[in-house]
């Protein structure tokens, strides 16, 4: 349900999201240069009232972005309002709101539904963009479906410096398959934000509409991973280039840090569902094997805090039976816990 009664301004009717064929896939020079606009930026927010003006703000300074789309997922304070003070070119800017928490896959498609644009990208409304990013990663773009650039890490408060966050800071642009994806999302102790779902780039919007494709509504956490992933699993053609732009701001209260054991479930279980497809190859399906039991992991390591609390012991017990991976990890997570506690105890 859309709460209707703030959204700024009303999309219908909108000049940067209507016009003729041309205006909407943009037009070239000679030299393939794009002269008009031809990305719409997508930003769902939920309770970001201190950062969403900077992410707005730092989208409409691209000059290749068309319109920035920002749907308010339910906030409890006034981050719809603070976007919609940013409509300074109120013809590039659209803010709806939605009268309850549904949860970042919903806000996205939302967004999606009501951009034009021939390619998209979404926003964290945490992050922000550096000028030239959006028309760097357009220069690539032509030939590729999607183009993601590294990101670069800032923590939010800190001294302003930055670093890339997956990779060296220079690299020859590749292409990403399917396998080297899905690899690149099993997690290793100490690196969550490391995973190549955390990437957010141009995506072509012909690609998701040629093949249906959205962002799982089933998912409150890794909606990137599924989406990317089901988009290479169908033959998306997606380029990878070092640092462009885009600041991913590192917050203690971030969505990403915060996650229930059901949502955890739901993001392994979209794994099984693609190792359900019949035209994996054996590689990409032992890679999507590795990624659900590095899912599992976590599951089964709040499962057995719960099991804990509870003094379930055959449930805490059970959490074992899993898989060696699993065991292992278990073991190691309750051997921190113990000493932890023991540092505490004796005042270290």
């Amino acid at each position: 349900m859309r709460d209707r009664s703030i959204i700024s301004p009303a999309h219908a009717g909108h000049p940067a999201l209507e016009g003729s064929d041309d205006n909407r896939q943009g037009s070239r020079t000679g030299s393939g240069e794009l002269t008009k606009p031809a990305v719409d930026v997508l930003i769902a927010a939920w309770n970001r009232s201190e950062t969403i003006q900077r992410a707005v703000m730092s989208a409409l300074a691209q000059p290749d972005v068309r319109a920035v789309v920002v749907v308010d997922d339910g906030s409890s304070d006034d981050t719809a309002s603070r976007a919609r003070d940013c409509a300074v070119d109120s013809c590039r800017l659209v803010v709806e709101r939605l009268v309850e928490n549904r949860g970042p896959s919903a806000a996205r498609n939302l967004a999606l539904q009501i951009s034009t644009a021939p390619w998209v990208t979404p926003l964290d409304a945490d992050d922000y963009l550096l000028a030239g990013r959006i028309a760097a990663l357009l220069a690539k773009a032509e030939a590729w479906d999607f183009v993601a650039d590294d990101l670069l890490r800032a923590r939010d408060g800190a001294d302003g410096s930055m670093r890339p966050a997956l990779f060296e800071r220079h690299f020859d642009p590749r292409p990403l398959s399917f396998e080297q994806f899905v690899r690149g999302n099993v997690t290793s102790r100490g690196l969550l934000r490391k995973e190549l779902g955390f990437l957010k780039p141009l995506i072509r919007r012909s690609f998701l509409e040629r093949h249906g494709l959205r962002y799982d509504e089933r998912l409150r956490l890794g909606e990137d991973y599924a989406l990317y992933a089901r988009a290479l699993l169908a033959g998306a053609r997606f380029l990878l280039v070092p640092v462009e732009g885009y600041v991913s701001v590192i917050r203690d209260d971030s969505i990403s840090s915060r996650h229930s054991r059901e949502d955890l479930e739901r993001l392994r279980d979209s794994d099984r569902d693609l190792i359900a497809q019949t035209s994996l190859t054996a590689g990409e399906r032992r890679a999507l094997k590795s990624r659900y039991q590095s899912v599992d992991c976590r599951v089964q390591w709040l499962v057995a805090i719960e099991a804990v609390n509870s003094r379930e012991f055959a449930r805490f017990m059970s959490t074992f039976g899993r898989s060696p991976k699993v065991s292992l990890f278990l073991v190691e997570r309750l051997l921190e816990e113990v000493f932890k506690r023991a540092r505490r105890a004796m005042g270290w």
